[in-house]
């Protein structure tokens, strides 16, 4: 039984490594929309993808740069099913940062 309790954590652990970060799904000459993971119970502020979504957004204009809007955006749905015949929906919520560059 440790080695299925075990298994499991290990097999969570992996998946949760493999969530998508910070990335750009909206790209135009003055700038775009960049979105990131969150949970619920830390808030998309506190989030460590936060910080990879703004090196981002620095990185597309090169320089300043203003954020026009920010806001939960369309999240997913997936089943997860870390042992054989145990599954759940599992909700992943994504934040979306509008930017401008200067």
């Amino acid at each position: 039984m440790k080695f299925r309790s075990s298994l499991a954590c290990i097999l969570l652990l992996c998946l949760a490594g493999c969530a998508d970060g910070a990335r750009l799904v909206q790209n135009d000459d003055s700038g775009g929309v960049v979105v990131y993971p969150f949970k619920g119970d830390q808030g998309a502020v506190l989030s460590s993808f936060r910080k990879d979504a703004l090196t981002l957004i620095k990185e597309k204009c090169g320089g300043p740069y203003t954020i026009v809007r920010e806001g939960e955006a369309k999240g997913r749905a997936r089943i997860a099913g870390a042992v054989e015949g145990s599954q759940e929906m599992v909700r992943e919520r994504r934040w979306g940062i509008e930017f401008r560059c200067k």
